[in-house]
């Protein structure tokens, strides 16, 4: 009888706990550099950060960087979508001592088969606004795969390398 009125107190408490609205919830298409649609990416805005998740195939296996880019636009070769989230100025990496930067993420690691699917957490931005910079600010901003691992820590991008990935993030 206490085991049925502690599951029937939890099931009230979650159904009683907000959701999400559609106004903490963005997405991206991502594309490749020849425009083809490859995966997707969502961001929902959590108490105290973004969950993000991250559905891909296509792309080279391995470890790439991936990171928040300041601005809404993947054209014409994913350098519209200009540098990382920063207004502070700080450092790249999340080893940096003087970092990291609101767009740095941890690495993305792609299966054999080319596929992805991996989930982030970051405290440095929201998605509507608030404490932390917004996705969904004046410009927009994109989310970015890089051809190599970021290492954290090197200048200007952590040896990330080129973009091979773009996606402009949007309200859902």
């Amino acid at each position: 009888m206490k085991v049925a009125a502690i599951a029937l107190i939890a099931v009230s408490v979650l159904a009683a706990a907000p959701l999400a609205s559609a106004a903490d919830m963005a997405a991206a298409e991502i594309v490749n550099t020849k425009g083809a649609v490859i995966g997707k990416a969502s961001f929902e805005q959590t108490p105290t950060g973004v969950l993000i998740s991250v559905e891909a195939t296509g792309l080279p296996p391995g470890g790439h960087g991936i990171h928040l880019h300041t601005v809404g636009s993947c054209k014409p070769d994913f350098k519209a979508a200009k540098g990382h989230i920063n207004p502070g100025g700080a450092k790249h990496g999340l080893r940096h001592p003087e970092g990291p930067d609101n767009g740095d993420l941890p690495n993305l690691y792609v299966s054999a088969d080319g596929s992805v699917r991996a989930e982030f957490f970051t405290t440095l931005v929201s998605v509507a606004g608030g404490a932390r910079p917004a996705l969904l600010d004046g410009d927009g901003s994109a989310v970015i795969i890089h051809e190599n691992p970021d290492d954290h820590m090197t200048q200007p991008i952590g040896g990330a390398g080129g973009r091979i990935g773009c996606g402009v993030i949007a309200k859902m």
